[in-house]
């Protein structure tokens, strides 16, 4: 009989015999960013990275009335390449590069902070005066150190340009690295993994490899190794070995994955190797000396003390 390994939106991790090649299993806790409950799968205790991967939320799913929804007012990065997906809805990202995107279902935004970019999260005024729902995932990857202090850029990768497979029951784009002999365009500062699978129920899947990834069940549920991962958990595997999974329902999952980096200093916003480089961040953004996001001057999230 399976073990059934349940969400308790309280932040968790459990171990796992040994034999097995899921160490661990997270569940998330629920915050609030910009009006939308996320649920924060790590950093969590016992938890800072997987691969290259430093933070993931899943936003939603949340149903707004005309009026305000999202609303996130420009906030500083250094030292990471956040990656921003949506299943529905939409956003608009614009930072100090002078970059405006309509992120919509399907894509795959890309902004590399390297040594300093402010963006804003808002909606488009159209899209405020109707009823609409959000639901998606924001990611963080750590740059390697060679990169930490690069120039930041913006890339938008519409979902069309995404490798799309139908295999047995199985629906999978690879959105970031390669996988199923399929490379994603979308660029990398190290080996990364990002892919995202519809698997329907009964149907199976074996797992790429990688040096260490996370499975994170958006919904349904998936049979792994004896367990049963539900929904808003994710089983971590760390030896590499490629694991077929079965889903138990109709279900959606998101793998990343990846070579790590080593370790990362998280602080707020501001993720690098080196302590100093986010002592002098937090020091430029309280002296407001970081880039403005032109066409949202006015408004910036303070500093946390």
């Amino acid at each position: 009989m399976s073990n059934v390994l349940k969400s308790t939106e309280q932040p968790c991790t459990q171990a796992h015999p040994d034999g097995l090649t899921i160490t661990q299993i997270l569940t998330p806790r629920l915050a609030d960013i910009g009006g939308v409950t996320v649920r924060r799968v790590f950093p969590t205790i016992g938890r800072k990275m997987i691969g290259p991967w430093v933070f993931f939320d899943e936003m939603g799913p949340v149903d707004f009335a005309s009026g305000p929804g999202l609303n996130v007012p420009p906030h500083p990065h250094i030292g990471l390449a956040t990656v921003t997906y949506l299943f529905t809805g939409e956003m608009l990202h614009r930072d100090s590069l002078g970059t405006v995107q309509a992120i919509r279902p399907g894509d795959i935004n890309l902004m590399v902070a390297g040594r300093g970019v402010v963006h804003s999260e808002r909606e488009r005024p159209e899209m405020a005066a109707k009823t609409r729902s959000m639901h998606g995932l924001q990611l963080w990857l750590a740059l390697p150190e060679a990169d930490e202090q690069c120039a930041p850029a913006f890339h938008h990768v519409p979902s069309a340009q995404i490798p799309l497979l139908d295999m047995d029951g199985v629906t999978l784009r690879v959105m970031i690295g390669e996988a199923y002999g399929v490379s994603s365009p979308v660029p990398v500062f190290s080996p990364t993994l990002y892919l995202e699978a519809f698997i329907q129920q009964g149907r199976t899947l074996q797992l790429p490899d990688a040096a260490e990834y996370g499975v994170y069940v958006v919904s349904g549920a998936l049979r792994m190794q004896g367990y049963v991962i539900e929904a808003h958990s994710m089983a971590v595997v760390e030896s590499g070995t490629a694991i077929e999974v079965t889903a138990s329902a109709d279900t959606r999952i998101v793998l990343i994955g990846g070579e790590p980096l080593g370790k990362r200093h998280i602080n707020w916003n501001f993720v690098a190797s080196d302590r100093a480089l986010i002592s002098n961040a937090r020091e430029d953004w309280e002296a407001q000396r970081f880039a403005k996001v032109p066409g949202d001057e006015d408004d910036f999230v303070p500093l946390p003390k």
